[in-house]
């Protein structure tokens, strides 16, 4: 899984005034949640907090939070809902969800096919009936893909399955084995 390091600040200012003010300032306000606890309101640098959800975009992170003024200090921490203006799509708000590395939890994983297979050399059409897994893990023992060499499926074969992906050993698989991913027709 992907790993990003964020710095933050705890936030001391709140309502819709001060709000604005930050944003001017090319800050972005947050809030960090942790499991039933009261939340940590933050702000951060909005290029850097761009740049970073630009590159995690669409795919299972955990972010490392330096949290400054905080007693915990770091904390790791998965991104649940982004905020933006749907104008200029300009950054609002963000919120964080604090995670236990050592937990198993479900992740939807995207699967990427490689290679081109000889059916489809042979005039065939491959048609991709599965583009994400689900599965089971502690955070950073679960991929950030599942990637697959295609190139051996022929026409009228019997294609690819969830069980005939490769996936790790510490990590649980949460789809039936016997439905097909990919076919050549």
């Amino acid at each position: 899984m992907l790993q990003v390091h964020l710095d933050s600040t705890v936030r001391t200012v709140f309502g819709k005034g001060p709000m604005r003010q930050l944003r001017m300032r090319e800050i972005t306000p947050a809030n960090l949640y942790s499991g039933g606890g009261e939340p940590i309101s933050l702000q951060l640098d909005t290029a850097k907090l761009y740049k970073n959800l630009l590159f995690i975009h669409g795919r299972n992170a955990v972010v490392t939070l330096q949290v400054e003024g905080d007693s915990a200090g770091e904390r790791h921490v998965i991104v649940q809902e982004i905020q933006k203006e749907p104008v200029s799509g300009h950054l609002v708000h963000v919120d964080f969800l604090e995670i236990d590395l050592q937990k198993s939890a479900k992740f939807k994983v995207p699967i990427e096919y490689v290679g081109t297979a000889k059916g489809v050399d042979l005039g065939g059409e491959l048609h991709v009936l599965k583009e994400t897994i689900q599965l089971k893990g502690c955070p950073l023992d679960v991929p950030d893909v599942i990637q697959v060499d295609i190139t051996p499926l022929e026409q009228g074969g019997a294609g690819l399955t969830y069980g005939d992906l490769p996936i790790p050993a510490n990590v649980e698989m949460l789809e039936k084995s016997n439905v097909t991913c990919v076919v050549v027709q």
